[in-house]
Parts: C-alpha cells; sequence; structure tokens
C-alpha cells in the first residue's frame, strides 16, 4: 500500500507590511523591524515544515514572497495571494504542490443572506476575502484548500459614540458577532458546493476569530449526526461535515496544549485548521487521514503574568500544523471500478452471489 505524509499549515502573520509603509493609520515597520520579521516569520516556516500554509494578515504579496525566499523549507512554494493593495491585510496561500485553479470570493452567496422575523440583515461580503485553490496532490487526488480570516471579536461602534460607554461597548461587539456569524453562513454555503454528494477532500484553514465549539465555528463545520438517526440520513451528513484537527488529534492524545493566542491572560483557540471526511480514519472510503497536529505557540506571552512585552515583529498567534498520510492513491479509482463492475453484472443477470464476490474482490 502506497504512502505519503503532507503537512498543512496555518499562519496569521499579524500584519506582514512593507518596511516604511503606513498601516492602520498611525503604524509602520522600521528597515530594521521588517527585517526581524521576515527573519521571524521564516525561521517558523522552517519550523512547520507544511507542504501547504494558508496566511491571514497579509498586506503586500511582494512581502510574502521574499518571507518564502528566506524561508529554506518554502522557497520554491508556488503563491497565491487575494487581491492585495497594500491598503487591507488579506489571506494568501502557499504550496509545494501544483496550483490548478484558485478564486477570490468576497460577495455572499445569495443563499446565505438573512433575516429575522421578516426583516433583512444587510450582510453581503466577507470582511476579508476568503481564497479558494484546488491543488493537485498526487497523480490521483486533488484537493480544495479554503483559506478564511472571519471577522474579530473587535467592537464595530458607530460613529460618534462614546466607546468607553460599556453599553455602546456591547452593542459593537454584537455587531462582529453578527458580521462573524454571517461569515460563518456563508462560508457553510461555499463549502456545501464542493462537499455535498461527492467524495472529494476539503481542507479550511485560517483564523476563524472563535474557539472550535464556538456556534460560529459549528456553523462551519456542520453538526455530528445524532447516533440514533437512520444510517442512510447518517451518511448523507457525513458527507457534508468538517472535522477540526484538534478533535481528531484530543481522540488520539492524553495530552492538550491547543491555544493559539492570549488576550488579557486568556488562552484562546482561533486558529484552526478543518478537514472533510476523506481525511478522516473512520470512514472507511478515505484517501488519506490526519495522523498528528501540533502547535507552535512558544512565542506567545501572557502579558497579565510577564513583565515582557511580545516584540511588534513577531506574530500574537500560535502556528497550527496537521500531518495528513495518504493511504492508498487508488482508492476512488478502485471504488468507481467497483460500481462500474456491479452495474455491468446487474445488466447480465449474474447471481447474486458472484455480485459480492466481485464487490470483495474490487475494493
Amino acid at each position: 500500500m502506497s504512502r505519503r505524509v503532507f503537512k498543512v499549515g496555518t499562519f496569521n502573520l499579524c500584519n506582514l507590511v512593507l518596511p516604511n509603509t503606513l498601516f492602520y493609520d498611525r503604524e509602520r515597520y522600521s528597515t530594521e523591524d521588517y527585517a526581524k520579521k521576515k527573519l521571524w516569520i521564516a525561521g517558523q516556516l522552517d519550523r512547520m515544515q507544511a507542504d501547504i500554509v494558508g496566511f491571514q494578515e497579509v498586506f503586500h504579496e511582494e512581502a510574502l514572497r521574499e518571507v518564502l525566499k528566506q524561508s529554506t523549507f518554502c522557497r520554491e512554494f508556488q503563491v497565491v495571494t487575494a487581491n492585495p493593495t497594500g491598503e487591507h491585510p488579506v489571506v494568501a496561500l502557499a504550496s509545494r504542490f501544483p496550483i490548478l485553479e484558485s478564486k477570490v470570493i468576497r460577495e455572499f452567496p445569495a443563499q446565505s443572506h438573512l433575516d429575522i422575523q421578516g426583516a433583512a440583515i444587510p450582510l453581503t461580503h466577507f470582511s476579508r476575502p476568503v481564497l479558494s485553490v484546488r491543488l493537485r496532490l498526487t497523480e490521483t487526488v486533488d484537493c480544495t484548500v479554503f483559506v478564511v480570516h472571519l471577522k474579530s471579536k473587535r467592537a464595530i461602534f458607530a460613529e460618534g459614540v462614546d466607546r468607553q460607554d460599556p453599553i455602546e461597548k456591547a452593542k459593537g461587539e454584537a455587531r462582529s458577532l453578527m458580521l462573524r456569524a454571517g461569515e460563518a453562513i456563508a462560508l457553510r454555503v461555499l463549502l456545501m458546493e464542493v462537499l455535498q454528494d461527492r467524495n472529494y477532500p476539503v481542507i479550511v484553514l485560517g483564523d476563524m476569530n472563535d474557539g472550535g465549539a464556538a456556534v460560529t465555528s459549528q456553523i462551519i463545520s456542520g453538526e455530528v449526526p445524532q447516533r440514533r438517526l437512520e444510517p442512510d440520513r447518517k451518511r448523507k451528513l457525513w458527507d457534508i461535515l468538517l472535522y477540526h484537527v484538534r478533535d481528531i488529534q484530543a481522540r488520539q492524545s492524553y495530552g492538550d496544549f491547543y491555544y493559539t493566542h492570549i488576550h488579557n491572560g486568556h488562552y484562546q483557540s482561533l486558529d484552526h485548521i478543518m478537514v472533510s471526511q476523506e481525511f478522516v480514519t473512520q470512514n472507511p472510503d478515505r484517501v488519506g487521514r490526519v495522523a498528528y497536529v501540533a502547535v507552535l505557540n512558544d512565542h506567545l506571552i501572557d502579558e497579565t503574568l510577564s513583565h515582557e512585552a511580545a516584540p511588534n515583529w513577531q506574530s500574537d498567534h500560535g502556528q497550527v500544523v496537521a500531518s495528513i498520510e495518504i493511504e492508498r492513491e487508488h482508492r476512488a479509482r478502485q471504488t468507481q471500478i467497483s460500481i462500474h463492475s456491479r452495474t455491468e453484472i446487474t445488466k447480465e443477470r449474474i447471481a447474486k452471489e458472484e455480485i459480492v464476490e466481485i464487490k470483495k474482490t474490487s475494493l
């Protein structure tokens, strides 16, 4: 049986901007700090050794390409970026595998538009466009990777209000939550288009700005079917589910050290990798499986406990890396041959026992 292992990772770069360029109307990197940032990111990429990396907070593609050239592991990677202008942070993907197709998605699908009690909610586009990239993993296995960065928990204030007012702050946080929820629904609709009624692997990488058990994260992944549900309905639901690699790892390990961000003493898991059932061990028709998950978070500082402060050239997020083992490159092809064989045999009215025997030898 042929076995190959590849790694996928997600990396919030925390504002990768060219030097001496103003961003957020108040910040800029000196030439020295920019050099430190490139060196640090390249070092983290060499530690990750991921064959596919989804990035968030890229202002300039040129800066990302400079970082990759400085990395030993990622030097030859292909890059695709979601329309960088330098004015706002966007997502990007770097890949060792061939890139077959890429799409930048800003508008919400019509099916995802929301209303409450008949009143339309005017959420129509992602705060940061989604990047969809189709990759060629092997000669027989393609995969679509979505790179996302959902709206942060930072409050959205109405113009002219007192931002220190606790009620206005609560309203602002609710607005952010509503936008993040709208983005989660829109992403779910996009995912359904590639997941439903297909044996096709899908990976979602990114900063979801919520924990794995949060409602927004569950909207994206879908809900696991109830144990007593009929098998046919379960299969239909499994077909459209995504699985958090954190949960897969938790079932295989006694330890849990998964946090990717520290804010005001709260250790949070904001950065996630989700995979479709084609990469889940329990699926008999899988093309591979998640074998191991690592989180690089030793650079994060809890400033409520430490007198240190994180340097501005480091990221304030940890990086997540999942190792995926492709088990049987030709499994999908063999399944198709098996289905074709059974169809032809049925047409020729061969005995049921012989059909079963051919099915066993075809798989």
